[in-house]
């Protein structure tokens, strides 16, 4: 019997991870349908996308492009809405299998928790979801039944490694960084970087802010504190070795001392097709990995005294309660002052650090603390910035 298409709603299908699942749904087209896309403010290729794969409904975040979105597509009888309210309602719609999340940054949480809440199997592209909410949104997956399948590369190979091991105890996991364009630079060095040398990622290929905070090293801090609940770990069973090839994506350490790891080219679109199509691996015609060309894989230690993201990640995961959540906002404040020359690449770290000393600590938020807290932090890392500008 034919089995039938999984239909798909992308949230941030004009991002970096939504154009390369729209990828893996173009070569598999008996496999997905795409019910739903959501775009930010690129009206121009939210259009394009939705004429080419017809979904049912399509939603622009930014309200002032709705009209134009809606005229375009009048012929083809789409929906369209507006807003991330109704982001966070179409992925309730009955018609829906599966979300891939991948609104990036804070803005993602509101509807991937409208998704869980509906009973949606998530596809996890969006880390921040876990890293302000972990708790809260752990439980309502467990509450709802719903699985969280991994889309960043590192996960999706521990998930991978995972796969028949579930019974099993993990007693560490290894998630690895390329170590990004400024891997082996001191601070004096790192002063004075501009954002053109950070964008320059020597493996992957992404959005801006991914791209910044990988060249940081907060992304890895990210998805530390992202792998502790996925994979319901202790601070002390995560480490983070830098492996510049990107080959190994990440590593798993069994109780017997017994190690998997998943290996493939630095290539998001088998992360995505994995986590849409579980629990089947369908055939890809992606490029395959050639030994030959990589004689040595290589392994070092993370440099968390230059790259202080790192530490104040493992350190926000220790604390709990609401300090990832202060983290994450002041991380994504400092990255797009970065971005547009308001602050420099170390000032970015100093922006988080006393964001986590300033803002009040609450042990056990609710999801209206979250969204207290985020407000803050916001504020408060712009009056910094504001007046690291006037000190200059």
């Amino acid at each position: 019997m034919e089995k039938e298409k999984k239909n798909i709603a992308i949230l941030g299908s004009t991002g970096s991870i939504g154009t390369q699942a729209l990828d893996v749904i173009r070569a598999n087209p008996d496999t997905f349908a795409v019910e739903v896309l959501t775009g930010h403010g690129n009206a121009d290729l939210l259009i394009k996308q939705a004429l080419e794969f017809n979904p049912n409904t399509v939603v622009i975040a930014d309200e002032s492009k709705y009209q134009y979105v809606k005229d375009a597509l009048q012929p083809k009888d789409i929906k369209v809405f507006s807003g991330n309210k109704a982001i966070a309602e179409v992925v309730q719609m009955g018609s829906v299998d599966m979300v891939l999340a991948a609104i990036v940054g804070y803005a993602g949480l509101e509807s991937t928790i409208s998704a869980i809440k509906a009973n949606k199997q998530i596809a996890l592209a969006n880390k921040e979801t876990l890293v302000v909410a972990g708790a809260l949104v752990t439980q309502l997956a467990k509450e709802n039944g719903v699985n969280l399948y991994p889309v960043d590369s590192e996960h999706s190979a521990i998930f991978q490694c995972l796969a028949g091991e579930f019974h099993n105890p993990i007693e560490k996991i290894y998630l690895t960084a390329s170590g990004g364009p400024f891997r082996g630079k001191d601070r004096a060095f790192l002063s004075s970087v501009k954002k053109e040398q950070a964008l320059k990622h020597p493996n992957w290929d992404m959005g801006a802010k991914i791209t910044i905070d990988s060249a940081s090293l907060m992304n890895k801090g990210l998805e530390v504190i992202e792998a502790k609940w996925l994979f319901g770990l202790a601070t002390e069973q995560i480490d983070v070795i830098v492996h510049p090839q990107s080959i190994v994506h990440s590593i798993v350490q069994f109780t017997d001392g017994s190690m998997k790891a998943q290996m493939g080219l630095p290539d998001m679109k088998l992360p995505i097709q994995y986590a849409m199509a579980y629990p089947d691996r369908i055939k890809s015609d992606f490029p395959r990995f050639d030994f030959m060309k990589y004689p040595q894989l290589t392994f070092e230690p993370a440099d968390t005294k230059t790259f202080r993201n790192l530490a104040l990640a493992f350190e926000a995961m220790n604390r709990g309660g609401n300090a990832a959540c202060i983290l994450n906002a002041a991380n994504e404040i400092a990255v797009e002052a970065f971005l547009k020359d308001k602050v420099g690449f170390l000032e970015m770290s100093d922006i988080v650090e006393t964001s986590l000393q300033k803002v009040s600590f609450i042990q056990n938020p609710s999801y209206e603390d979250y969204v207290a807290t985020d407000k803050e932090v916001r504020v408060m890392a712009q009056e910094m910035i504001k007046h690291s500008a006037v000190k200059k």
